[in-house]
């Protein structure tokens, strides 16, 4: 079975709703138990499940969008939904740092792949001081540019990610799940609607 036809499969028998669905569920109930107790191994369990249903659901709402008739508004919904689950685990982690020290080794291995050059500058940069150092300034580079797109995410994650905005997305999920299922268009739709009279 070919990736156009487990597409097809998932884009068919409402399940792009169910997932929508899922999804504002998980968000309800982490708010829940978060809010009873934070530390419980349940609401650990229940952070992993909805990371990894997030990813799922972001790629559902990518496949969603112009193939099964959902209107850009839920096809958004869905994936801020998603990118809400998916951070929620990775709030403290530091990827820069984690990037950044990556990006050095490999730096350091390959100026260490110089050092057979007929040209005596290359050899130069494969040696000692020379080769710290120019891995040591890329990685402070990249630190510099992920650190700022790493605080960028991680503010929009902690405002999504507060309880009671995550515990509002989660309804709005379900609703605008209910919506499409039964036909009725989507939130967007019916305060267009109202608005309009």
């Amino acid at each position: 079975m070919g990736f156009e036809e487990i597409s097809d499969m998932l884009m068919g028998n409402h399940i792009p709703e169910a997932v929508l669905a899922v999804g504002g569920i998980l968000a309800v109930l982490m708010t829940i138990v978060y809010l009873k107790d934070k530390r419980s191994a349940v609401y650990k369990l229940l952070m992993i499940a909805a990371m990894i249903f997030g990813l799922f659901m972001a790629i559902i709402a990518y496949n969603t969008y112009g193939t099964a008739g959902w209107a850009l508004p839920t096809c958004v919904i869905m994936m801020i939904a998603s990118f809400t689950l998916i951070i929620r685990p990775f709030k403290e982690v530091h990827f820069a740092v984690l990037i950044a020290l990556l990006v050095m080794g490999i730096v350091y291995i390959l100026l260490g792949g110089l050092a057979g050059s007929e040209y005596e500058i290359l050899r130069k940069l494969s040696e000692g001081w020379f080769r710290i150092g120019i891995a040591v300034f890329c990685g402070v580079i990249v630190y510099s540019l992920l650190h700022m797109v790493e605080s960028i995410v991680k503010i929009i994650g902690k405002i999504l990610n507060a309880w009671p905005v995550l515990f509002v997305l989660g309804v709005i999920c379900i609703v605008e799940a209910v919506m499409i299922f039964t036909d009725n268009g989507s939130i967007y739709d019916f305060i267009r609607s109202y608005i309009d009279k």
